[in-house]
């Protein structure tokens, strides 16, 4: 994989800072590892809950966030949402197990950019990632009803 320029609008940028959010430990270091193997991304922060990822996201203003949708405290869709407002250049991508339709599309109605199923991250990650900070919607290949718009949608 090549770098990925990353473009806020305002100003290229070479490095691409990423926030982790997910509260399964073995799972966050896994797309921490994952995500290490692009050139130019770094790993800024990881959170463990909701609340948590806003408060990082608000510190740190990373131009992407790895988001679970089920954590304690305060789930990912509200999560987002907040984030959206606080970070409005931020990339949300979800990485979730939860395979509902209506949830996904809450999930992406809020500004999220892309939504990976955690089984199928090991094979789309990567790419889900690449197409977000691209500007262009990820939705995992497993996702029913919902299709992948272009940014323009």
């Amino acid at each position: 994989m090549t770098s990925i320029p990353f473009s806020d609008g305002n100003q290229t940028r070479s490095t691409v800072r990423a926030l982790v959010v997910d509260d399964f430990q073995p799972f966050r270091e896994f797309v921490c590892s994952t995500l290490a193997r692009i050139p130019g991304l770094q790993i800024i922060g990881e959170a463990s809950d909701g609340l948590e990822a806003i408060q990082k996201a608000k510190e740190l203003q990373p131009e992407l966030i790895c988001l679970d949708i089920g954590m304690p405290t305060l789930n990912g869709i509200e999560a987002a949402d907040q984030i959206s407002r606080f970070v409005p250049a931020a990339k949300i991508l979800f990485i979730s197990q939860d395979s509902d339709a209506e949830v996904i599309a809450a999930a992406l109605s809020n500004g999220a950019k892309g939504y990976v199923f955690k089984l199928d991250a090991v094979r789309e990650l990567l790419l889900a990632v690449e197409s977000v900070l691209l500007g262009q919607r990820f939705i995992s290949a497993g996702v029913t009803g919902i299709r992948a718009t272009s940014p323009s949608d």
